[in-house]
């Protein structure tokens, strides 16, 4: 199966509809296969007195208090529709995170394929098993968490009924940008082998290179913010890609899948032809009379391999030379 490559638009929106078609413009373009936005209601998301992680303040450069900057953000669930219908139109797949239980009944409604769950919901049991209760695929980030944390979100979601093979557990570092010292991707890997279940990547760091080489290491989706413009204001714009950057890594990442291959370890078609060229066979070291007695003093290896295969070299050594070879000849018997 292709890698699932999500272009996470998440708020970079800034409310406007607007912009928000322009950038499911742009994932077309960039050939992703879904793009993903923030479902939420801010009355139901934070308190009025949640104050703002250092990234989000970094970036927007506003004294507010989250509440403030996520009632900014909100999208109606009039602009959902119309971007749902956008996305059909574009044949790309419309996605959204929700971050409370209303915002879950309304993308169940809405009809996503896919139920996405963030992070910072990994521990919510009333929000899981919501999710878990319509048996649709999931994707659960984990970042902050452990591996206990991470099993026990798994089993709620089990429990309330959502079969496990419609689960891909994400690993990610909630930290906006991420430093490369703090990604640890082979933490994705000890999901996989713990859970038994595919796995993926949500990247927050700079650039293209770690969710490339996640997909070298075993990821089935790849999950990446991207912006029209990363100078725009609001709180995700600096860790994300510009258009540029989006199509780049869709296409590493296809590189990437193309160059894994089946994993069986054979000749390629391309290399076959070469196997004869490269190789090597049991020539004469110099001229050696019929009768002559093969030797390590009259018996050497030498490009091309169409003659005996040295890995023959001690069925040769001793044997009887049928007729006369000249140096360099390739040796029959």
């Amino acid at each position: 199966m292709s890698v699932f490559i999500i272009a996470e638009i998440g708020v970079n929106h800034n409310g406007s509809l607007d912009l928000a078609k322009k950038l499911i413009d742009v994932a077309c373009r960039c050939g992703a296969d879904a793009v993903k936005f923030q479902t939420f209601k801010a009355n139901a998301l934070v308190t009025k007195t949640a104050r703002q992680t250092d990234y989000q303040t970094a970036n927007t450069q506003k004294e507010e208090s989250q509440f403030e900057m996520l009632k900014r953000l909100e999208l109606s669930e009039a602009d959902h529709q119309a971007l749902f219908e956008y996305c059909r139109l574009k044949n790309i797949e419309f996605m959204s995170t929700p971050f409370d239980l209303h915002s879950v009944q309304f993308l169940a409604k809405l009809g996503v394929k896919r139920f996405k769950i963030p992070s910072g919901e990994i521990t919510n049991y009333p929000y899981l098993s919501m999710i878990g209760s319509f048996n649709k695929e999931i994707i659960l980030s984990t970042g902050m968490a452990n591996l206990g944390e991470v099993e026990s979100a798994i089993q709620v979601l089990l429990e309330t009924g959502t079969d496990q093979h419609k689960i891909t557990v994400l690993h990610a570092t909630t930290d906006y940008p991420t430093q490369l010292t703090d990604v640890n991707l082979r933490a994705m890997q000890t999901m996989a082998h713990a859970f038994n279940l595919p796995v993926g990547y949500s990247d927050h760091t700079f650039g293209i290179e770690v969710p490339t080489a996640a997909v070298a290491l075993g990821a089935s989706i790849i999950e990446k913010h991207f912006t029209l413009d990363r100078n725009l204001p609001g709180p995700d714009h600096k860790a994300s890609l510009e258009p540029d950057e989006l199509k780049a890594m869709v296409v590493a990442i296809r590189n990437i899948e193309i160059a894994l291959g089946d994993g069986i370890k054979r000749p390629s078609p391309n290399e076959a032809k070469n196997k004869p060229i490269v190789r090597k066979s049991i020539v004469a070291k110099q001229h050696i009379q019929a009768g002559e007695v093969f030797t390590l003093d009259n018996l050497t290896t030498k490009r091309p391999g169409t003659g005996i295969s040295p890995m023959r070299w001690h069925e040769v050594l001793g044997k009887t030379a049928i007729r006369a070879f000249a140096a360099d000849e390739l040796i029959e018997r």
